[in-house]
């Protein structure tokens, strides 16, 4: 059986590497990705387009916009002298948002009264429209808790230590910086080694039907079982290879910090990989040809990356659709790999992901294998 496995496995390894393109494309365009990717996928917002109609145009509202321009959140292009401006800009996709201070302004400062400030947010991207709103909240309520102060020190300077207030001290943990690119990495590692192995696994077999060597192979002495076991070990090989170089390069060039133990994100990068080949290998029993496969991939890869909770929480998304997340492996993988680069924490804490990987691997292979002999009968 060793003999038979090992010249299989020879084989499948000489197939792969014998074409200088192959060669590249196993790990040249895994590591373009995860630098494109990890510079892509944020949700950080820095210098959004802002324009400003100032109406006013008293030291008050100087202030305030002052505020504005020094915040790197936020680049003050134009000075506007029309409302309508405001609008034409934002429809032409020129500014995203837009500030209207109107006259008089500085005189209900002066007298106590609120001074509206009037925010026209191009909400077509609703996440950047979201995160911008809240930075403006946060400029407009410094601006105005340090001119009420200002004012109290003038009227009443011996009240300004007697006035009560409450001071907010967060204290976020695993990712004090706030940056979503130490969210996003760890998913990219998984999404990416989805979309690997699957399509190796699923091409691999498909190519083998379609040019006529399968039938060539199976009447020599290996066995069915010998050549699942011979044609999906490389992928794994390769997969896993591919894994710990995608997770290096994202660690090291974006500085994504790994607090967990190395053998815990072994072991479950190895129980998905599992899942994939069943997956990879179920997808061969139902195509015919290379673009079948291709197509069919392109069905299973989308929803298992929308359904993970790569981009958004799983706990967002309607009832129905968060009881199929849990069918998808990467759902678990991600669980794994954040909760070992980011919290540091161990199987006492990840068996449960573990165990749901081990059961689905399972049943992939198992459904896909059974499915592979009754093709090759």
């Amino acid at each position: 059986m060793f003999g038979r496995l090992k010249q299989i496995l020879i084989k499948e390894f000489i197939q792969v590497f014998r074409d200088k393109r192959t060669r590249f494309l196993l790990f040249g365009p895994p590591i373009v990705q995860m630098l494109i990717f990890g510079y892509a996928a944020t949700y950080d917002i820095h210098h959004v387009s802002t324009v400003v109609l100032d109406l006013d145009h008293s030291q008050e509202s100087r202030e305030l916009v002052s505020r504005f321009t020094s915040s790197r959140y936020f680049d003050v292009q134009r000075q506007l002298t029309d409302s309508r401006q405001i609008r034409d800009l934002i429809d032409q996709g020129k500014a995203t948002v837009g500030l209207e201070i109107d006259a008089g302004f500085a005189q209900k400062l002066r007298t106590g009264q609120t001074a509206p400030l009037q925010v026209i947010v191009d909400a077509t991207n609703s996440n950047t429209a979201l995160i911008a709103s809240g930075f403006i909240s946060q400029i407009a309520l410094g601006f105005a808790q340090d001119d009420e102060k200002d004012r109290i020190d003038r009227i009443a300077p011996q009240l300004t230590g007697a006035i009560p207030s409450v001071e907010l001290e967060q204290r976020p943990w695993y990712n004090p910086g706030l940056s979503s690119r130490w969210f996003f990495i760890p998913g990219i590692v998984g999404s990416l080694t989805l979309v690997l192995v699957i399509t190796l696994t699923a091409f691999a077999v498909v190519r083998e039907r379609e040019i006529g060597t399968l039938e060539q192979i199976m009447v020599t002495p290996i066995r069915p079982a010998e050549f699942i076991l011979g044609k999906t070990l490389p992928f794994f090989l390769i997969g896993l290879f591919d894994v710990s170089l995608i997770a290096i390069v994202g660690t090291l060039w974006f500085q994504v910090p790994f607090r967990g133990h190395i053998l815990v994100l072994l072991l479950g990068s190895v129980l998905f990989l599992l899942c994939m080949l069943g997956a990879g290998l179920l997808i061969s029993t139902v195509s015919s040809t290379q673009q079948q496969a291709m197509v069919t991939s392109f069905f299973f890869i989308m929803p298992a990356i929308s359904f993970s909770g790569f981009g958004f929480p799983i706990s967002t998304m309607p009832q129905w659709m968060q009881y199929l997340s849990y069918l998808i492996p990467l759902r678990y993988f991600l669980i794994v790999l954040r909760g070992t680069y980011l919290k540091g924490v161990g199987m006492e804490i990840l068996w449960p992901e573990m165990a749901a990987m081990a059961g689905l691997g399972f049943s992939l292979l198992t459904i896909a294998i059974l499915r592979f002999h009754k093709a090759l009968d």
